[in-house]
């Protein structure tokens, strides 16, 4: 049988840290390793253990250290087990398919239709050197075939130009320098990434290098807060939780109160009124190692548009746009010229039209029309169309969406100078050498770090001897000396687990 998991996502999270794990796992080191809420790791967990048949022991606090000694084979053998189990592994497995057959099909669109007006092109040049030859003694005939030759021949120039030269046709040259290296150089050469993949790039990106949702903490960003809490006797300031997030006064209040309903955290006063956030059960850890980065929290890193080459993606946007133009060029014949079934119609026909209407009549299609209309015409124009429009709004918002990013990192480094010394800060201080924290207007970004910390402290502003002003923050550096009184009060050996007083294995 087995349990009925609503959340089974982050039961085979769980099990998955489990599986990580060298040593047994308290409650705290699970959260703190999957950031997933208090409440969810405490109903899980003991599901798991007992799955898996886990080791446990408890400790003199009283606090259960879970660990895996027989491995994680499953208790559970029953029909209705295994069939949950092939579910979601069918299921897993579809996504995956799904995914890849979509990849797949945007990259059979964009070459197979590439190819197919490459071929008629091909087809037309040929048609027209022989009906070029053929009607040499008439001289309108031949100033017709050579106007198509001309045509063609252009368009087979392209295709010479594109295919042999592009970097989607280099598969010997790859080769080579896979085996030899490049110039008889033995260095290991990168492996090149499949070009459908190349191709679903280019239309929608890679994963967000940050995870996690716009405007809420990622899973990320929780484990680091964490550690920095299990680092601080499991106490954090306002302030302190502002310079590791990069989030303002207001929304950083918002924040830490959901963390402290997730994390079991709860607001305190000190003696002398500063409030502070206490996460006591996120102490009770036997992983004790520092994880925090010694207060430094990791900047976020900006997206990218593609992992590809710039002149792969240059080339993506040739070839699309030589669909686009010939898709243009079917639709349109096909609504001003319909079916050539008479002289006149042939006449008013352009020369590529009929190629390749006469291509498929001898092909067997009886109406051709619709063929060309369609197939020829809307499929490749629409495509072509959306496989320009999904990058160029994917791009509009990826430029917003560093900005943004850019900003949040400034304030970590901006909060973070002002906390380390708030009774002497200048505008031009905040700042970092990286592109990650350079908004486009650094000078007003700056200012905007300042007052946003200043709404939570207010400064005092004086000028120096260049006429610089300096900002003072004197109720920081009361808060900060509250905050590490505070901790000194915290008896080191109330986190401590203890020896183990009871072991399911003996």
């Amino acid at each position: 049988m087995g349990y009925h998991v609503k959340n089974r996502e982050a039961y085979q999270h769980i099990t998955d840290t489990f599986k990580k794990q060298q040593k047994g796992a308290t409650i705290a080191d699970i959260v703190a390793q999957t950031s997933l809420p208090l409440h969810t790791v405490r109903e899980l967990v003991p599901m798991v253990a007992d799955e898996y048949s886990g080791r446990l022991e408890v400790t003199q606090s009283g606090e259960i250290c879970y660990s895996f000694p027989r491995g994680f084979i499953s208790k559970y053998r029953g029909f209705r087990a295994g069939l949950r189990k092939f579910t979601e592994k069918f299921s897993k497995g579809l996504r995956i398919v799904s995914s890849w057959v979509f990849k797949v099909w945007i990259m059979v669109m964009l070459v197979g239709y590439f190819v197919i007006f490459m071929l008629i092109a091909l087809a037309a040049l040929v048609l027209s050197a022989a009906a070029s030859s053929s009607s040499s003694n008439n001289r309108s005939n031949r100033g017709g075939g050579l106007g198509g030759l001309y045509f063609a021949s252009s368009i087979f120039n392209l295709i010479i130009r594109i295919w042999f030269y592009s970097e989607l046709t280099k598969s010997m040259d790859r080769t080579l320098d896979s085996r030899y290296g490049r110039f008889g150089s033995t260095a290991p050469q990168s492996k090149k990434r499949p070009l459908y993949k190349a191709i679903f790039s280019f239309v929608f990106g890679e994963d967000d290098p940050n995870g996690g949702v716009p405007g809420a903490l990622s899973a990320k960003e929780k484990q680091e807060l964490i550690a920095y809490i299990q680092a601080n006797q499991g106490v954090i300031s306002l302030p302190e939780f502002m310079m590791l997030t990069g989030l303002p006064p207001g929304q950083a209040e918002t924040a830490i109160t959901a963390c402290c309903v997730e994390f079991g955290g709860s607001p305190e006063a000190s003696e002398d009124g500063t409030v502070v956030y206490r996460f006591d059960e996120l102490l009770l850890r036997a992983d004790r190692r520092d994880r925090s980065f010694g207060g430094s929290s990791p900047l976020k890193r900006l997206k990218k548009f593609s992992s590809n080459p710039k002149q792969m993606n240059i080339w993506f946007s040739v070839i699309n746009g030589i669909n686009l133009i010939f898709g243009s060029y079917f639709l349109f014949n096909a609504l001003s010229t319909g079916d050539i079934l008479t002289q006149a119609h042939f006449d008013a026909a352009s020369y590529v039209y009929k190629v390749t209407y006469y291509l498929l009549s001898v092909l067997g299609i009886n109406q051709p029309l619709p063929i060309i209309a369609v197939g020829l015409g809307v499929i490749p124009l629409v495509f072509s169309f959306l496989f320009w429009l999904v990058p160029a709004l994917r791009y509009g918002s990826m430029k917003m969406g560093n900005e943004a990013i850019k900003l949040e990192n400034l304030r970590k480094v901006g909060y973070r100078r002002i906390w380390s010394t708030p009774l002497t800060v200048k505008s031009g201080e905040i700042q970092a050498d990286l592109p990650e924290c350079r908004p486009k207007n650094l000078a007003a970004a700056q200012d905007k770090v300042l007052k946003e910390m200043g709404a939570y402290s207010v400064p005092e502003v004086s000028l120096d001897e260049q006429g610089t002003p300096v900002y003072s923050f004197g109720d920081l550096e009361l808060e900060k000396v509250a905050l590490d009184k505070y901790r000194a009060g915290i008896n080191p050996d109330a986190s401590s687990l203890g020896a183990t007083v009871f072991d399911s294995d003996r």
